[in-house]
């Protein structure tokens, strides 16, 4: 009994004794160097111009691409935070079912400007489990018309920058007490855009509406200040 007592009290005194790494207080910043794998998952919706003829089964895919991002955050509550991403990614768009293989669209440059408030769970030690939700709003740069379609004559593509809205989860895992860590995040994204065609006259070709709800999934290391 008395060594089971004095085991018991033994390990609460070394339990005292090792401090507890806090992960993020209430004003602190974070700081995120990501790399981030965008899995756009991009369907068609609706055709609302169509002088081309397309199948009635057409369809589109979105490549998937790896890249560099960047993240700032700011702790309002030991527990509630902001956090807002910097970054550019770029796909190319083939067709599936009746225009299967097809370039549709050529090195579309995207930002997905985004703002989410996480709340994070977990006590003061260092790993922090989160969700969180937000505004985002897709910019897209330099999109250029696929080979299939400058077939038909199109010479200029527009992908309309769109608001959307942001899911998220992840943790953070602090690595030692000078505010080193690992982050792992997954956001899902939900946006609708029309995509328009039209030739060197500036007539349109064709116009369809689009789901585009990338998954973009990130891991790096995080600096707390």
């Amino acid at each position: 009994m008395k060594n089971r007592l004095f085991k018991s009290v033994s390990a609460v005194v070394l339990m005292c004794a090792v401090p507890s790494i806090a992960y993020a207080e209430a004003g602190s910043f974070q700081a995120k160097l990501l790399g981030t794998l965008v899995a756009p998952d991009a369907s068609i919706t609706e055709v609302k111009v169509d002088n081309i003829g397309l199948p009635a089964n057409s369809q589109t895919k979105a490549n998937d691409n790896l890249v560099p991002t960047v993240a700032i955050e700011y702790f309002v509550t030991n527990n509630l935070s902001l956090e807002t991403i910097a970054g550019i990614t770029q796909h190319d768009v083939d067709g599936t079912g009746g225009i299967d293989g097809a370039e549709t669209v050529s090195d579309a440059k995207i930002i997905p400007a985004t703002l989410t408030v996480k709340y994070h769970f977990g006590d003061s030690n260092g790993f922090k489990p989160y969700i969180g939700a937000g505004p985002s709003y897709f910019i897209f740069i330099d999109e250029q018309p696929g080979t299939a379609l400058r077939g038909f004559g199109a010479e200029r593509l527009q992908l309309n920058d769109k608001f959307g809205v942001a899911l998220q989860a992840g943790f953070d895992l602090a690595l030692n007490d000078k505010g080193l860590g690992l982050s792992v995040d997954a956001k899902r994204y939900f946006l609708r855009t029309d995509a328009s065609w039209s030739d060197a006259s500036g007539a349109e070709l064709l116009r369809t509406r689009h789901e585009i709800d990338p998954w973009v999934i990130s891991a790096g290391l995080a600096y707390r200040f």
